[in-house]
């Protein structure tokens, strides 16, 4: 395009492609361009550079912020709270057959800027009668400007005006301080939930098992089928024997029969011979 800033071109967007895909994992589509120049142009202003050829060079010589900057400006986090609200219905079940163990393990993989692991956390107090509970929730995401944001809890009006107003007024406190008038969740709820990085694509994870609960929820629509595969593999050892595995609406692990059983509504758990 004769119009843009800086010139990016075909071999640009493909070095692009191959370096997302190696250091975590997502597969950009062809299509997306137009998306990538847009978004990296901004990072060439920040650094300064005046070619896509001297941005990536940066990259490739190690520039440990700005592949967190290049990660962050190349990932999506559309998120809500109680998005795929039937989800949390059957989280509620589960916690309420499992309530007498000694400690519940909860992993959130791809917490984006903290609706969702709220949204679990909440679904935890109201399943299990309080916030004094043995459940233990992790949250992660390779963004962590997202993550910064989840860690504060402070949402604007808008984001939160779906739920309920007996909720917020049990899990949230009114913001005078923000601009139209935002809601800060309670300290109570942020204390269950300990945000942290992680990208999948990683050797070593941080996070243990025997997991109650993982929420994998439009994430894997980012990768090819073999790194689905490969972090659903990952994802088994970590499973309690009755763990439940959340994906998204559009996402399906048929391709990994091997491992997890399809119960339905997008949930899954052990295939039986994993057990």
């Amino acid at each position: 395009m004769g119009d843009r800033e800086f010139v990016f071109t075909a071999a640009d967007f493909e070095r692009v492609r191959k370096m997302i895909y190696d250091h975590a994992g997502i597969s950009l589509a062809a299509t997306k361009q137009d998306m990538v120049y847009s978004r990296l142009a901004r990072r060439l202003r920040e650094t300064g550079k005046r070619t896509f050829t001297e941005y990536l060079a940066l990259l490739e010589r190690g520039d440990r912020l700005e592949w967190e900057k290049f990660v962050n400006s190349l990932t999506t986090n559309l998120t809500s709270f109680f998005r795929e609200p039937h989800h949390f219905p059957i989280l509620a079940d589960h916690l309420r057959k499992i309530q007498g163990k000694q400690s519940i393990k909860i992993w959130c993989s791809a917490a984006s800027t903290g609706e969702e692991p709220y949204s679990i956390a909440m679904t935890v107090v109201e399943a299990l009668g309080g916030f004094n509970v043995p459940v233990t929730i992790v949250a992660t995401d390779l963004d962590t400007s997202v993550l910064a944001t989840a860690a504060k809890g402070v949402y604007p009006a808008d984001r939160v005006d779906k739920i309920s107003p007996e909720r917020l007024n049990r899990f949230f406190t009114r913001e005078a301080l923000t601009a139209g008038g935002g809601y800060v969740v309670k300290p109570e709820l942020r204390r269950m939930i300990t945000f942290q990085r992680l990208n999948l694509l990683e050797p070593n994870w941080f996070v243990r098992g025997p997991l109650d609960a993982l929420f994998c929820r439009n994430v894997m629509i980012y990768f090819d089928k073999p790194t689905q595969h490969k972090i659903l593999t990952r994802f088994a050892p970590l499973m309690a024997e009755n763990g439940l595995l959340f994906a998204g609406h559009s996402e399906s692990f048929l391709h990994a029969a091997d491992l997890f059983r399809s119960l339905g509504k997008t949930v899954y758990d052990l295939a039986p011979k994993k057990r």
